[in-house]
């Protein structure tokens, strides 16, 4: 069994330059490695945060059950810029403290995380897998586009490349209604703005689960005995980030559009690039990530398998350790990509 205990590294970066222009400067990434690389440095897993969570949420997936567990793969877990691990608002200090953080992408992210495998494994390596969840999907699908020749399989899960309009229409929504409060300040709030973060988590809490998941009470599930119980727990997790933190990775998820970075935009010759094996897994009743626009980008990357997660607990049923049923289907697409050491 891999050793899943908590660890924090950081690679530093004096001045990273960005894709909207500009620099960040004394960029710190934070991340974790478990396991050892092998000889050739081709048994390298890659697992990219996701949105509103650090590296350790994304532990369960190297847990019982999973492929990853053996042993056999060096997996180097990596945070998202502005998510509070890595640089963000919240732990910058000077010229680009809190509402002065520079605009960060998703291909920032990527880039370093590139920068962080040339330090760790220098120059000769491969990526057996990159996945992750949501915004680690994201990034999965970027690194695929971004460096084809480094990655041989991908499992981007509860995710899209881009961030379709309807997907940028609900994030809008959540960021209204924490910019609505007063406190917020333009974001140079002296004290946490209570109520926006209360009403951001409340807001987000009707997108991240299903009609179903609401209509049968799965959040029983969950151990809550009432849905103020589950309501009551997303505001709570929201007080404790920072507003700036949040809206910064928002900026980086909702700004994603492979079709400018990659493509000239032109969204097919930007998944187009993607020579990795890939398996792009939306789940069914994801309210945001949807099956649609995952069906439309799968059909653009070359030999791609969309494979639909079965589950009603929308876009939360891809977060690593919550629902074994998701799990047991995440698990069964890496074991099959891992499986597969073949480079097209």
């Amino acid at each position: 069994m891999t050793d899943l205990t908590r660890e924090k590294h950081y690679f530093e970066v004096p001045v990273l330059a960005l894709e909207a222009g500009g620099v960040l400067r004394n960029a710190r990434l934070c991340y974790q490695v478990v396991g050892t690389p092998n000889a050739a440095r081709d048994n390298l897993v890659l697992i990219p945060s996701y949105y509103g969570g650090s590296h350790w949420g994304s532990l369960p997936l190297l847990g019982a059950g999973s492929p990853l567990a053996n042993g056999d793969f060096c997996v180097v877990l990596t945070n998202l810029f502005g998510a509070g691990f890595s640089s963000s608002p919240s732990n910058t200090e000077g010229l680009q403290a809190g509402a002065d953080f520079p605009r960060i992408s998703l291909l920032d992210n990527v880039r370093a995380q590139k920068a962080l495998l040339d330090q760790l494994f220098g120059t000769d390596w491969s990526l057996r897998l990159v996945t992750g969840w949501s915004m680690g999907g994201m990034q999965a699908l970027y690194w695929a586009m971004a460096y084809p020749e480094r990655v041989r399989a991908a499992l981007p899960f509860c995710c899209t490349a881009a961030c379709w309009p309807h997907n940028r229409v609900f994030l809008d929504g959540v960021k209204a209604a924490l910019c609505a409060d007063p406190a917020w300040a333009e974001g140079r709030y002296a004290a946490p703005p209570e109520r926006g973060l209360r009403a951001f988590g409340r807001v987000y809490a009707g997108w991240a689960y299903s009609q179903a998941f609401y209509r049968r009470e799965a959040w029983r599930e969950l151990g809550f005995d009432s849905l103020a119980a589950l309501l009551g727990y997303w505001e709570e997790d929201h007080l404790a980030q920072d507003a700036n933190d949040l809206l910064c990775v928002l900026d980086s998820w909702q700004s994603a559009d492979p079709a400018v970075t990659f493509g000239s935009g032109d969204l097919a010759a930007a998944l187009g690039r993607i020579r990795a094996r890939t398996v792009h897994m939306p789940c069914r009743t994801d309210l945001y990530f949807t099956v649609d626009d995952a069906r439309h980008e799968a059909a653009l990357i070359p030999g791609a398998t969309l494979r639909v997660l079965e589950s009603d607990w929308g876009h939360c049923a891809g977060g690593p350790g919550r629902e074994p049923a998701a799990m047991a289907q995440v698990f069964a697409a890496l074991a099959e990509l891992l499986g597969d050491t073949s480079v097209s």
